[in-house]
């Protein structure tokens, strides 16, 4: 495993770490959920919005007149670094808006404002302003059709940092459960039809599947050994080869390369009966061949307040488990529900805790550069 080349400066006593929050798509849920989840945590950590912060203002008053907002400008802050406040109120960076903003209506002359944040977070985690960054959820729509080419946020965050390859994985704590260990299930491959994953396997790809899995919970969740298991793709893992041969041919061969390189893989597992108590108490992280094979799972057992995270970026990166509810916007403030993002944020502050705990500053590209 590739180390850091330096040592992390220790944070100065008294002084909050520092998250960006991207408040996502100003028509829907995300920016009252970021100030909502924001100020409920601003004593323990220093979530600084990046949003428009006239608008972020007028919401803050209609959530709770106790808000307090201090605005900073790009352009300042790219100056002088970010300033830490107190606790009793909460930085915005400002991005404005093009257009005014109709809760639960969709403007495509918002989409590049809206980007921009997401390219705000990126620089604010190289310029060492945050430790991690949360983001709220966004309408991939309003981006295209703002005229720029969007898939989401994770194939973004990759193509601007540069990293070749990122796995997606949710987690969450079972509802009813508080004893039962954090569930986790990365996917092997997220948005595809189904006639198209087995033909977006192959061993290598699993390999370096594997590898940033096992990586990213050692450094940015500081498990030393971290336990993974790994379904199969047909019914039954193929049932010896009658019902499919991709266990045979590529997700066996990946498991045994991964035990041989020293990781604790084990499987492939026939994926409707592994998510049961008895098995997921062995593991760190399951994982599975495609989307809808691991996260109804999970989302049945933590939707709410369930976070996903994007393994293999050279930056800590959470979102929540929904999406915009433009519908529940337009209905006006206190009708959502925070839980996810409240989650993802002190899911963020958790691995950006562990990765200096480990010694390994913000943004570590050095850590994404070796195999």
């Amino acid at each position: 495993m590739p180390q850091p080349s330096s040592p992390v400066p220790a944070r100065r006593p008294g002084v909050r770490p520092a998250l960006g929050v991207t408040v996502g798509e100003p028509a829907g849920i995300g920016p009252e959920l970021a100030i909502r989840a924001a100020w409920a945590r601003r004593h323990d950590v220093n979530c600084v919005l990046l949003g428009d912060a006239a608008y972020l203002a007028m919401l803050a008053g209609e959530i709770d007149p106790a808000i307090r907002l201090s605005s900073l400008s790009l352009q300042a802050v790219r100056n002088g670094g970010l300033p830490h406040f107190g606790a009793e109120r909460l930085s915005v960076i400002d991005v404005p808006l093009e257009a005014h903003v109709h809760p639960g209506v969709l403007d495509k002359n918002n989409g590049r404002a809206v980007l921009a944040t997401l390219d705000a977070a990126i620089e604010g985690v190289q310029a060492g302003w945050f430790e991690a960054i949360v983001t709220a959820p966004l309408q991939k729509s309003t981006i295209n059709d703002a005229g720029i080419p969007f898939s989401g946020h994770t194939e973004y965050f990759a193509a601007r940092t540069n990293t070749e390859q990122v796995v997606m994985m949710l987690a969450g704590q079972p509802q009813g459960a508080a004893d039962a260990p954090p569930l986790r299930v990365a996917l092997a491959t997220t948005h595809l039809p189904l006639k198209d994953v087995a033909g977006a396997l192959s061993q290598e790809g699993l390999a370096r599947i594997i590898d940033i899995i096992a990586r990213d919970l050692r450094v940015k969740f500081g498990i030393a050994a971290p336990r993974i298991l790994v379904t199969g793709l047909n019914p039954h893992a193929g049932e010896g080869g009658y019902l499919g041969r991709e266990e045979i041919d590529i997700i066996e061969p990946a498991i045994a390369a991964a035990r041989a390189r020293g990781l604790d893989v084990t499987g492939p597992y026939p994926a409707d009966t592994l998510f049961q108590p008895k098995y997921l108490q062995q593991a760190d992280c399951v994982l599975a061949m495609y989307h809808d094979q691991g996260l109804p799972v999970l989302k049945y057992a933590t939707f709410g307040h369930g976070v996903n995270i994007t393994l293999g970026l050279p930056l800590i990166r959470t979102s929540v488990d929904h999406g915009t509810a433009l519908d529940l916007a337009a209905q006006g403030v206190g009708r959502a529900d925070c839980g996810s993002m409240d989650a993802a944020i002190a899911s963020a502050l958790h691995m950006a805790e562990a990765s200096r705990a480990a010694g390994y500053p913000p943004y570590h590209p050095q850590q994404e550069q070796a195999a």
